[in-house]
């Protein structure tokens, strides 16, 4: 236990003294940072109160021979188009065109009748979606028009064509939008540390293995104790950063909450419920161990430090494929079919697929029980078997070393 706490004291120093750790997570506390201001930092740019003058918006026209058309026109685009200054074009066609391409008015809307329109722009934007907007209004348009012309008054044609359905919806289960954010951003960060980390484990077991100072280590400890001590560390580093990276982001969002207002989405990445967070931490810990311990054994087989990425590349490819088929299942709303409930209990693709099922639909507590006590055991036994590997491993130099012959060198351990 004593050379364990050594093993882990030095590899975890190592790696928080590590310049590209310490400058990858300051960079991404800063962009979390400037994201969260982002609101303020706006609002700092506009007026006093938050609106433009009418004065200081593009002019968008609406001509008409019938002025009651015109008007009513104007009222209704008012509000979608609330990035222009509106107003009714005077004169003949003609004139709004020289006034379009004279830069008086950005575009304008010819009316040639209540369901028909020609549109008039200088240079029509590859991005322009007045159009789009336009044919959504005009047919409210068009109807309220309908009902002036059969004697409704423009009051009861409007509160007719206002009238809101009111409806509620009851969850029995889970909201799967509520948690998506927080399931998807959770599902990348474990993607993101589990490459990264466990990489860096492989290679830094391979760069002891090529200077000859596994050799030395493996004679004053055990390898167990190393493995582990080099595992942990890696895992305790990577929660540091995580802490840092998604505690500043809580800080800021709070210090900004007031200017975000009711963004649904961003409250509900940091609104995630405490059950649901403790099993985030525990899938997070146990899926993050076990492919480390994966990189570590892999790493210690290697003869030269180039071929650590061609070692790795199966474990890489495995829990791609695993966090595929997690996505692709969350994306199709569906993450109760049969590959993501297998999924489930291989200890391998559990710590996402489980996760999701838990915040996305509903999961029997047993179940649960179940993939993490498969979890926990495979972590222990791959983590004991990775400390062998590791064992043997510094007695293998040259080619690499195929998989039965590391079986059998274990298995003689």
């Amino acid at each position: 236990m004593k050379q364990f706490g050594k093993i882990l004291k030095f590899e975890l120093v190592g790696y928080l003294k590590n310049k590209v750790f310490i400058g990858i997570t300051l960079f991404l506390v800063i962009a979390i940072a400037v994201a969260m201001f982002i609101p303020n930092i706006l609002a700092f740019f506009k007026s006093d109160d938050g609106t433009a003058e009418p004065s200081d918006l593009p002019v968008m026209l609406i001509y008409s021979e019938n002025t009651d058309l015109a008007s009513l026109v104007k009222q209704y685009f008012t509000e979608p188009f609330s990035d222009y200054n509106i107003t009714v074009g005077e004169g003949t066609v003609d004139d709004v065109k020289t006034q379009i391409t004279s830069g008086e008015a950005e575009c304008a809307f010819v009316m040639n009748s209540a369901s028909s329109y020609t549109y008039y722009v200088n240079n029509l934007s590859m991005y322009d979606s007045n159009t789009a907007i336009a044919d959504t209004v005009l047919q409210e348009v068009y109807r309220v028009n309908a009902m002036m012309q059969s004697g409704i008054s423009p009051e009861q044609a409007s509160e007719i064509m206002s009238a809101q359905i009111e409806s509620s919806v009851i969850s029995l289960g889970k909201d799967q939008m509520q948690n998506f954010f927080y399931t998807y951003i959770m599902i990348f960060a474990l993607y993101m540390v589990i490459l990264l980390y466990g990489q860096m484990v492989a290679t830094n077991v391979a760069t002891e293995k090529s200077s000859r100072a596994m050799e030395v280590l493996i004679t004053s400890a055990k390898p167990t104790g190393m493995m582990f001590g080099k595992v942990l560390a890696s895992c305790i580093t990577g929660l540091i950063q995580l802490i840092a990276i998604f505690g500043s982001a809580l800080v800021f969002y709070h210090i900004n909450k007031s200017a975000w207002g009711d963004n649904e989405i961003i409250a509900s990445i940091f609104n995630i419920p405490v059950d649901l967070f403790v099993y985030l931490l525990v899938f997070f810990v146990l899926g993050f161990l076990i492919y480390a311990f994966l990189y570590g054994a892999i790493g210690s087989t290697a003869s030269k430090l180039e071929d650590i990425n061609t070692s790795v590349m199966p474990i890489t490819f495995l829990f791609i494929i695993a966090f595929f088929v997690v996505v692709f299942s969350m994306t199709s709303g569906n993450v109760d079919n049969t590959w993501i409930k297998v999924c489930s209990f291989i200890p391998f693709t559990s710590p996402m697929a489980m996760f999701t099922r838990i915040c996305m639909s509903g999961v029997a507590w047993y179940e649960i029980a179940i993939s993490i006590a498969i979890l926990i055991g495979s972590t222990v036994g791959v983590g004991f078997i990775s400390a062998k590997i590791y064992r043997v491993g510094v007695l293998l130099y040259g080619t690499t070393p195929k998989i039965n012959a590391i079986v059998k060198a274990v298995w003689k351990a």
